[in-house]
């Protein structure tokens, strides 16, 4: 009954109302997003119909009052599904039979979903890489630690310059006279 209200409130909302699905719309959730005036979905996002449930107890006469309340229910719960998405009662009613779950692509595919979210055009991402992109856990150190030092105005310590075997030997033949 929460999803209910929670519908309602947002279908009375004189304004636009913009569903964002950034996980699992299941259930509940996704009867309550059905009340967007434009619904996105995240291209890793997942939607869930079904037929509602209860527990019941008592006699053959209180659960034949629990079936008809769920019956009632179903037929609330495929009204906000048939607004959005302009399919059949009976197409509808079938997905909730199955448990139906829907990838991004499905559920623009059918209407309940009116888009994809993507990244802004204008929000490109940096790339700055000339070459096949690899990681380099020594890079990467060295470039933070460059960062840290010039934020610290730490100045690094002159590398010592690479010897070869015959500068040692050089040096050990020095020695020796």
């Amino acid at each position: 009954m929460a999803a209910a209200q929670i519908y309602n409130m947002l279908m009375d909302y004189r304004g636009s109302v913009t569903v964002k699905i950034d996980g699992i719309a299941a259930s509940a959730a996704s009867v309550i997003a059905m009340a967007g005036t434009r619904v996105l979905v995240s291209p890793v996002s997942m939607m869930m119909i079904h037929n509602p449930a209860t527990m019941a107890m008592g006699d053959a006469a209180e659960m034949q009052k629990a079936i008809a309340m769920l019956d009632e229910v179903k037929e609330s719960i495929i009204n906000a599904y048939e607004i959005k998405t302009g399919m059949s009662r009976a197409k509808l009613s079938h997905l909730m039979d199955a448990e139906t779950w829907m990838d991004a692509h499905t559920a623009v595919d059918l209407g309940f979903a009116d888009e994809i979210m993507t990244r802004p055009a204008d929000a490109g991402a940096e790339n700055h890489v000339t070459g096949p992109m690899l990681f380099s856990r020594a890079a990467v150190t060295n470039h933070l630690m460059d960062k840290l030092a010039a934020k610290c105005r730490i100045e690094k310590k002159p590398t010592q310059p690479e010897r070869s075997v015959d500068d040692l030997m050089e040096r050990l033949n020095l020695m020796k006279h």
